[in-house]
């Protein structure tokens, strides 16, 4: 895979996040590495709080890390957003501290030996017996101070700007058990407190890359998330900016009305593909063509929201009548008046047509490049 070198001269490699079978603001600088500190800081020091007691938290020695094996970046800068994975492994019924400790020691095997990684990519996991654990080393230590962030590896173009937080278990068709469910709230509320972050400012992970993670019940349970932490914080938020603007995500097998719309994007991105409302392997071999084209991280045919941005393009109705794009237009308008029908189709006006729109997403992306 190609490497490069980031804005501090760090070799960050080039590689994707998911597959563990357990399954920004351009201003930052990097300024530390393991050993070196900050004259006149402790822990607590000139944190944003909110008074949220800290949650129990195990750090890396507690559940037995091995050592990094490079320099942990750290940025002078405060992360804006929180993000939510789930580890897509088996739910099991073992809900101990040492079942918790064994996944945080199999996560950081499959980074470092498989990914080649420097160290766990997400900041913090939480196991199904609500068990909370440090991920990648000095997550805990900055956190506590609430000034800094240490660079994770669990999403390309967030890894500085969000916390990233891994659940144990897979929750396409499942909730996930209350213990992680409180541990989630409360350690969200913690990290909201400590940087000053919204309690709306909470994502997942398919928000911003096409991949079925954090699971559909998950991913669906992230308003009631916003909610709930909010109400930790003390803080009050309407209902409709716990709904987040987003992208539908496709996959084999869906068919309907979002599917013909992204087949007639395609076409009109210029990849043959049927124009039938299925998802069919046809499909995902066109999604797939046009994320290799676009440069998407790891093309796998699911439509998320890597590619829908780059897919879903302004289209202007009446200047482009006749076009796959307006077609496109034409398939999630059909039955409205013309006058409830934008004549420019930007971003917005698409994820309302798609059924998916709802109060602002935060864009900061990172400057830090691949994960590491």
């Amino acid at each position: 895979m190609g490497r490069r070198r980031g804005v501090t001269g760090v070799v960050r490699g080039d590689l994707g996040r998911r597959g563990f079978v357990l399954g920004g603001l351009t201003t930052g600088a990097l300024i530390a590495a393991p050993g070196i500190g900050w004259a006149g800081e402790r822990p607590g020091g000139g944190a944003v709080t909110d008074g949220v007691a800290s949650p129990d938290i195990i750090d890396c020695a507690g559940w037995g890390a091995r050592p990094n094996s490079a320099i942990v970046p750290i940025w002078n800068q405060r992360p804006v957003k929180i993000l939510v994975h789930h580890t897509a492994s088996a739910n099991v019924a073992d809900t101990s501290r040492a079942a918790a400790d064994r996944v945080a020691r199999a996560i950081q095997n499959f980074h470092m030996d498989s990914r080649g990684w420097l160290d766990t990519g997400q900041h913090f996991t939480i196991s199904r017996g609500g068990f909370v654990l440090e991920g990648r080393h000095r997550s805990l230590e900055v956190l506590r101070i609430g000034q800094r962030q240490v660079e994770g590896a669990h999403c390309t173009g967030q890894n500085v700007v969000a916390v990233g937080i891994e659940n144990e278990g897979t929750y396409i068709d499942q909730d996930p058990p209350g213990a992680l469910w409180d541990s989630l709230r409360t350690t969200c509320a913690y990290i909201c407190g400590q940087y000053g972050i919204a309690p709306t400012e909470l994502y997942g992970h398919r928000d911003f890359k096409n991949t079925i993670c954090p699971g559909d019940r998950l991913y669906g349970m992230l308003p009631r998330l916003r909610s709930e932490v909010a109400e930790v914080l003390g803080r009050r938020v309407e209902e409709a900016d716990t709904h987040k603007a987003s992208w539908p995500l496709l996959r084999a097998g869906d068919t309907g009305d979002a599917v013909l719309a992204a087949q007639y994007l395609l076409r009109d991105a210029g990849v043959r593909t049927n124009a039938d409302g299925r998802y069919s392997p046809a499909t995902v071999a066109a999604v797939t063509e046009f994320q290799q084209a676009t440069g998407a991280e790891e093309p796998n045919g699911i439509l998320g929201g890597e590619s829908w941005p780059v897919l879903a393009r302004t289209v202007h109705r009446t200047a482009e009548a006749g076009s796959d794009a307006a077609r496109a237009v034409g398939v999630l308008t059909a039955g409205r008046s013309a006058e409830a029908v934008p004549e420019t189709v930007d971003h917005p006006a698409w994820q309302d047509l798609l059924g998916t729109s709802g109060s602002p997403v935060n864009t900061a992306v990172d400057p830090a490049g691949p994960p590491q």
